[in-house]
């Protein structure tokens, strides 16, 4: 059987639960065990942000047990700074459309502020359900009959690699699995590999030799299992050694030996470590991906970091922008605002706060980052609410035409 029919709903009928017999077992008691409202009263608290020590005291255990079962309930602390209801609006609109990264980098916060924030607004997915006892019996009929992985997932309505490892919990094989590695062919790899043959060809030799197919992860799990070398096999040489060392001895750029050698600059690593070359080297830069900064590069970064867009800048001076920003970030430069704020746009901020205009149409009036504006808005000591939003948001011009209010001159 390799199809199943458009009429099939299931491969075999649902067994009978079994009933359970006798009583059940009783818990052994332990003295230290700690009781539901224990348990509450530590939920309670630790929602409250109450500290750890207050909550240990309370409750008469110490702290390190207290600590312990706030891992084991999963518990989280919330950030420190609280959340205001703009970044609630903006995490609701955005999470699960943007990375996380950029959601929180718009936010200023830490990506586990922001996951633990999107759990208290309901926002991430729930655990899927258990499996049920016919959905164990339809794979278990469905491995036996050799149906493919695939059409069981969807017969079943899971995941194709929930239902593999559903079946590898559950001890099941199946028949379409390739055979287990026997000793000629496991040698025969291990001798390709040697040769300096790349894992995708090593597959493909193995199938001109009569053998069957594997996938590259298969073949690099066997060469790890009989004690392989590292990355994908291929020995340094005496002569690659004695250029290595040559140019630790002699001051040399490591960089060039990326392309002679054609290795990756962590087995270049790896190896002057293994030589004993480490931090041996004249120039503490010595090793570099990119060309060594001159007192002229470092100059003109000076001069335009933070004036001129970091992509032109990036590009005059031949380096890429996480270069810039690394240097920059080591000679103690601050970048700054891309865009200085004009006294129209701090008017039209001051304006859209006495009168009422949502914190998120001014963020669309004035065309700028959230996280950017926000900060902006605090440093002015405006703390917008939970306001309503308007249809269509107002533009610039239309928040600068607003009632003056407080008296504000644009």
């Amino acid at each position: 059987m390799t199809d199943l029919a458009p009429t099939v709903v299931e491969l075999v009928a649902c067994p009978v639960r079994p009933e359970p017999e006798g009583r059940l077992p009783e818990m052994p008691f332990r003295q230290n065990a700690w009781t539901p409202q224990e348990v509450a009263t530590l939920e309670t608290g630790f929602r409250a942000d109450i500290p750890l020590a207050e909550i240990a005291a309370a409750l008469g255990r110490g702290l390190a047990g207290v600590r312990d079962k706030v891992a084991t309930l999963g518990l989280r602390r919330h950030s420190q700074r609280p959340w205001t209801p703009d970044e609630d609006n903006w995490l609701s609109r955005h999470y699960g459309s943007r990375a996380t990264a950029d959601v929180a980098a718009d936010l200023g916060r830490a990506c586990s502020a922001v996951y633990a924030r999107a759990g208290v607004l309901g926002l991430t997915e729930g655990n899927p359900p258990r499996w049920t006892s016919w959905e164990d019996a339809q794979l278990r009929a469905g491995y036996a009959a050799a149906v493919p992985i695939a059409q069981i997932a969807i017969l079943i309505g899971r995941p194709l690699s929930g239902t593999a490892s559903r079946a590898n919990s559950l001890g099941l094989r199946h028949p379409a699995k390739p055979p287990d590695w026997t000793e000629a062919e496991a040698m025969l790899t291990l001798s390709l590999a040697e040769e300096g043959h790349r894992y995708g060809h090593i597959a493909s030799l193995l199938v001109e030799a009569g053998y069957c197919e594997r996938s590259k992860i298969a073949i690099k799990a066997i060469l790890q299992r009989l004690g392989y070398g590292r990355g994908w096999g291929r020995s340094w040489t005496p002569e690659e050694d004695a250029l290595l060392t040559l140019a630790y001895r002699e001051g040399k750029s490591l960089t060039p030996l990326l392309t002679r050698f054609g290795r990756t600059r962590y087995s270049i690593r790896w190896r002057s470590e293994y030589l004993g070359l480490r931090g041996t080297h004249a120039m503490r830069d010595g090793f570099r991906g990119g060309p060594v900064w001159s007192d002229d590069d470092i100059a003109t970064l000076r001069a335009l970091y933070g004036k001129i867009p970091m992509t032109e800048l990036a590009t005059r001076m031949g380096r890429t922008k996480a270069s810039l920003f690394t240097r920059a970030n080591n000679l103690g430069l601050v970048h700054g605002y891309q865009k200085p704020w004009t006294d129209d746009e701090r008017h039209a901020l001051k304006r859209a706060y006495n009168n009422g205009v949502a914190f998120a149409d001014v963020v669309t009036a004035l065309g700028r980052n959230h996280a950017a504006v926000h900060k902006y808005a605090q440093k002015m000591g405006l703390l917008f609410g939970r306001r309503p939003r308007c249809t269509p948001p107002p533009t610039l011009d239309q928040i600068l035409a607003m009632e003056d209010i407080a008296g504000d001159k644009p």
